[in-house]
């Protein structure tokens, strides 16, 4: 019935000059008329439904990849069966349409003198990301512009990223199990690690509470690394989550144990007044522990 939507645009020529479109298509599109709305309406249902199936199986994956187009035709396979060679270029791009998808076509290779391509496909607005991951590609198959044989320009290997989300470090109150945990998790932030931080780092248990909270500061001559944990929140939902966070606390960048630089909680040095340090205990849980003895 979405082909009902195709008729709609071009009724008017159909109807007062239907020799002007190419006969191919007017046959497609002319089956538009015929859908009634019950027809739509159970199509649409039915397509809800394969979207939560579809969205559920992309969550895990960076992307989907596909061919562009199973294979080429030459005009005259073309002109024998328009219609049915049509479909059968469109089989991996139709559907990105109806689930509002996003994708990058890139071409890789010329095989049996006829050219190939792959798609790499995800949720609309993941532009940036497959970007990315389309520039890493074709990196890897260099191929001159059109049929002219000049070289494209060289491909930077840099990310374009994504931006549906970002990487934040806890330490303290944040941690899976403690109290301000929930803070994340009703945000949609989801637990990718626990691990350390580099060796130059020093911990405090800052005053006041409850909750009680750590501070966590650079120091490169007397640090050692401290356990914390890494989430992934959504980008739309850090701003809120930032604007709830007490002085003297903040967001900066914490490196890792791996190298790594990700943003995560830090603390300014005015507030460690009357903090006590922690740092001989590697981590926010080894010292609530000391507490219970």
């Amino acid at each position: 019935p979405w082909v009902s939507e195709r008729f709609i645009a071009t009724e008017q020529m159909l109807e007062t000059n239907p020799e002007s479109v190419f006969p191919v298509v007017r046959t497609i599109v002319e089956q538009g008329r015929n859908p009634k709305a019950t027809e739509l309406f159970k199509a649409q249902y039915r397509l809800n439904e394969l979207n939560q199936l579809c969205k559920a199986q992309m969550e895990p994956l960076d992307c989907l990849l596909t061919p562009t187009a199973g294979r080429h035709f030459t005009i005259e396979e073309m002109l024998e069966e328009p219609i049915l060679r049509n479909s059968q270029l469109g089989f991996y791009t139709n559907f990105m349409n109806l689930l509002d998808m996003a994708s990058v076509a890139v071409p890789t290779q010329i095989t049996h003198q006829m050219p190939f391509g792959i798609t790499v496909v995800g949720p609309a607005f993941s532009d940036r990301k497959l970007l990315s991951i389309a520039n890493r590609i074709q990196t890897l198959f260099p191929l001159p512009q059109g049929a002219t044989g000049i070289a494209n320009p060289t491909l930077s290997n840099q990310e374009v990223g994504n931006s549906d989300s970002v990487e934040l470090l806890v330490c303290g109150a944040h941690l899976s199990g403690q109290p301000l945990n929930w803070q994340l998790t009703e945000r949609g932030a989801t637990l990718l690690q626990s691990t350390t931080t580099s060796p130059n780092y020093r911990l405090y248990a800052l005053a006041g509470g409850p909750p009680l909270r750590p501070a966590l500061v650079n120091s490169e001559t007397q640090g050692q690394a401290i356990d914390v944990e890494i989430w992934k929140i959504p980008t739309a939902q850090l701003g809120s989550f930032v604007a709830g966070i007490p002085a003297p606390l903040g967001i900066g960048k914490v490196e890792l144990a791996d190298g790594r630089w990700v943003s995560g909680f830090i603390c300014e040095p005015a507030g460690l007044k009357d903090s006590k340090e922690i740092t001989h205990l590697g981590g926010w849980r080894a010292y609530l522990a000391s507490l219970e003895k």
